[in-house]
């Protein structure tokens, strides 16, 4: 079973991030934020999903995994803390389950990386979801760090 990696685009550049993806093996990244938009060139989802089918490597947005209005409140208000227990608390509706599922079912068989902006995973929900993923599977996690600009 493949590891399960992760990645934060917040200081990479493109071309950083697709050589950390190639490096791992990653097949497939899988953006889990709910709202697929960036104001880094290079990291909204048109964008991001043509340079990594450039690069061979496919795209699969899982809006339901994103952390939820509230929890993005909390972390630019300066309350990273507060938004683990709101991400946990969306993570047990039935959408996001769903969408673990079919997450955790997939990377079973595929080297995936799931991807949000954050760049220390510690800070990050996409942690909390490969958490979920990795107990469930037993493959390990690997968070990569792509080159900064």
């Amino acid at each position: 079973m493949p590891p399960l990696c992760t990645v934060g685009y917040e200081r990479a550049t493109p071309a950083g991030l697709v050589a950390a993806l190639r490096a791992a093996g990653v097949t497939t990244v899988v953006d889990v934020r709910a709202l697929a938009n960036s104001r880094r060139p290079g990291f909204a989802k048109r964008a991001l999903s043509a340079a990594l089918a450039e690069a061979g490597i496919g795209y699969w947005h899982l809006p339901a995994l994103g952390t939820p209005a509230e929890g993005r409140a909390a972390v630019r208000a300066g309350r990273p803390q507060a938004m683990h227990p709101i991400f946990l608390r969306h993570l047990a509706g039935m959408e996001a389950q769903a969408a673990l599922a079919a997450l955790t079912e997939r990377s079973r068989r595929e080297a995936l990386c799931l991807l949000c902006l954050e760049e220390d995973p510690a800070y990050c929900h996409r942690s909390l979801v490969a958490e979920k993923v990795t107990i469930a599977t037993g493959a390990p996690c690997r968070h990569l760090w792509p080159a900064t600009a």
